[in-house]
């Protein structure tokens, strides 16, 4: 029997498991979630969350757990994640591009107690269980149509639970709920802990900034494993009660068929996919009419791709999304009326945000002044886990230190100049310099390296690799590029290497990485 006190508070539950809940109740036959040839309605989605959560609290997943999720977009990512939810658990999304070790490194610091993982990576699941010599149980998620991999159960074990009643528990608003890994600056990614409360804090300001109403169809396309897809845009229409199409990945004439298909409202892409979608031939002879609210992030968009999409699609309006992990990741938004006047701009903090521009003192800079962007805001992570020193940090002086440098013009419009530290994001994805160096160090034939990113017409931007060969050696570009393949997540393996006789430097033997992003940023030109 529950005293009054959590009575009451399940009676005031606000918390991530309560959305399908809420929505199922409010409009049960709508749909919810379309996958390949699966459709759910909003109440059918519902009943499948509690005979998944069911599932895992009788496989003794309980509140506080980290679970590891390691898969692309499909509906069991999105019944598992709501699951997890619903015990209090904590959701470990993984990004599905990364290697054994990279996979072994974030299972052994998040202290995952299960892995959830699609058929086609359970080989790297399970070389990274090797690796930590700490063996999990484990379910498969067919995704590519193979069968279970042997040492694993499938993953309907789960899903076809008999059990669909109704699963509560306790979850307070600074409980944890969710641990994305960011790559930050270091060669090592850090688990950044969000909390139930950061996350609704973070959908209002997606809602109320980004102009979200029920009356939309969206098409999510990006990975779930990271917060844009999953929490700016996903999560807040499953809260609204819109109608979601999921897709594995962003295949431009799949995309476009749907939106016609579909009559697709409303689309988040990063700038490369935008860029993909107008290139493709399919793009001029698709009725794409019903679109007509665009977001984008993780990148600058190109003056000319904003310019070439008021042109073609007209009755779209643009929204510029510009954040972190760390934020939820939402900080700033840039509105469809600004995309012209306030070209390059991130816009302005959203309606949960207050952001600042500071010296290395902390002290706030007068409009114009070029200094690192700070936040204050409930979207905010708690932690990064088991990472005290960082998060102190981080949160110095009662403000997130986002990393990046900014400056704010006289209307209070934000616009980010430069990083802090050498992060590079490439088609979306966040790549930490110093980990790509510290790779190619290990090259035998490697004196010195630098990598950075330049201007790439797809991917934004590329990762950039300078090498120094070691005296009496003599490295070839191929050599290293396949040395890198193997070392590297494909998406972090540089794109063009340079082998140079020396780099340059300053006086105190710092290596000068603007002037290589100068001296190399047309390389990808023509």
């Amino acid at each position: 029997m529950m005293e009054t006190d959590q009575l009451i508070r399940r009676a005031r539950s606000q918390q991530l498991a309560d959305i399908l809940r809420r929505s199922a109740a409010r409009v049960p036959d709508r749909t919810a979630l379309v996958f390949r040839d699966e459709t759910d309605s909003f109440a059918s989605l519902d009943r499948a969350v509690n005979r998944a959560a069911n599932a895992l609290a009788a496989e003794g997943v309980k509140k506080g757990d980290r679970v590891a999720l390691l898969s692309h977009n499909n509906r069991s990512f999105v019944v598992l994640r709501f699951a997890l939810a619903r015990l209090g658990a904590v959701t470990t999304p993984i990004n599905f591009m990364l290697n054994a070790s990279d996979v072994a490194f974030i299972f052994d610091h998040s202290g995952v107690s299960m892995a959830l993982v699609e058929d086609a990576l359970c080989a790297t699941a399970d070389a990274a269980m090797a690796e930590t010599g700490k063996p999990l149980p484990k379910f498969a998620i067919p995704h590519v149509g193979t069968e279970t991999p042997e040492g694993w159960r499938p993953v309907s074990d789960l899903l076809d639970h008999a059990d669909d009643s109704e699963v509560w528990c306790d979850v307070h608003a600074d409980d944890p709920i969710q641990m994305m890994f960011t790559s930050g600056t270091e060669s090592r990614p850090k688990g950044a802990l969000l909390t139930s409360g950061a996350l609704f804090a973070q959908y209002t300001s997606c809602i109320a900034d980004g102009e979200m109403h029920e009356n939309a169809v969206s098409l999510h396309c990006l990975p779930l494993f990271h917060c844009a897809q999953l929490d700016c845009f996903l999560s807040p229409d499953l809260y609204l009660g819109v109608p979601s199409i999921l897709h594995d990945k962003a295949d431009p004439a799949a995309m476009l068929e749907a939106i016609e298909a579909h009559g697709v409202t409303k689309l988040f892409c990063p700038p490369t996919v935008w860029i993909a979608l107008l290139r493709h031939p399919d793009f001029d002879t698709r009725d794409l009419g019903s679109l007509n609210a665009g977001y984008y992030g993780a990148s600058i968009m190109p003056t000319a791709v904003i310019e070439e999409l008021a042109k073609r699609l007209p009755n779209m309006r643009l929204f510029n999304f510009y954040g972190q992990t760390e934020m939820a990741p939402m900080a700033t938004v840039l509105k469809p009326e600004d995309q012209m006047r306030k070209l390059g701009s991130a816009g302005r903090p959203a309606v949960n945000v207050e952001t600042r521009v500071v010296d290395d003192n902390d002290t706030p800079l007068p409009v114009g002044e070029v200094g690192e962007i700070v936040h204050r805001s409930p979207h905010l992570i708690s932690e990064y886990y088991g990472a005290p020193d960082k998060t102190a940090e981080a949160f110095r002086n009662g403000w997130f230190h986002s990393g990046d440098l900014g400056r704010f013009d006289e209307e209070g419009y934000l616009y980010v100049v430069d990083r802090k530290k050498d992060m590079i994001k490439t088609g979306g994805e966040n790549v930490a310099s110093r980990e790509v160096e510290e790779a190619i160090f290990h090259h035998p034939d490697v004196a010195e390296v630098a990598v950075f990113g330049v201007p790439h017409p797809t991917w934004i931007e590329a990762v950039t690799a300078v090498v120094v060969a070691k005296a009496g050696t003599s490295p070839t570009v191929e050599g290293l590029n396949a040395y890198c393949r193997e070392a590297l997540a494909h998406f972090k393996a540089p794109k063009h290497i340079e082998i140079v006789t020396e780099l340059p430097k300053n006086a105190s033997g710092k290596i000068l990485k603007r002037d290589l992003r100068e001296t190399y940023r047309g390389v990808f030109d023509g």
